[in-house]
């Protein structure tokens, strides 16, 4: 299982996310372009002190990182078809999530093996990029059996 970013664009979101991959063991790929400029410096300073123990890998863009990863791809958006907690994950599922301000273009929505949606209470319109990459990887982790063990 792998988490993926695509063109992220709030650097902290960015290092919230190595966090998040750092304490649940769980690889992060980001698909540049970046909102910001991005560098191994820039990576280690955004994840503080997760940065080293957090395996990312970076890629040119939407049609590299198709290329170099293999897995169901699970697009985490606004517009899913499938709510999260009636999708059945699987063991190499690619979490993906969209920019903090665009979400995915059509080409990369219309990629996606799978869409899922996390339910929100009426009149709401979305989670912070990180919080729906926590809640995403939690469950899918959970049911995969995957979670780390205390």
């Amino acid at each position: 299982m792998l988490l993926a970013l695509f063109q992220p664009d709030i650097p902290q979101n960015l290092g919230a996310a190595l966090r998040l991959g750092a304490c649940l063991g769980v690889p992060v790929h980001v698909i540049e372009p970046c909102g910001f400029p991005l560098s191994d410096r820039a990576i280690r300073r955004a994840a503080m002190d997760y940065g080293d123990p957090a395996e990312v890998t970076r890629h040119a863009g939407w049609a590299d990182f198709a290329a170099q990863t293999q897995g169901r791809v699970v697009l985490f958006t606004t517009k899913g078809a499938t709510p999260l907690h009636d999708f059945a994950f699987e063991t190499d599922d690619i979490l993906l999530f969209g920019r903090e301000s665009l979400g995915v273009p059509d080409e990369v929505h219309d990629a996606a093996d799978a869409r899922v949606i996390i339910p929100l209470t009426p009149g709401r319109r979305s989670f912070n990029v990180t919080v729906s990459a926590a809640i995403g990887l939690s469950e899918a982790l959970r049911q995969t059996g995957l979670f780390p063990k205390a």
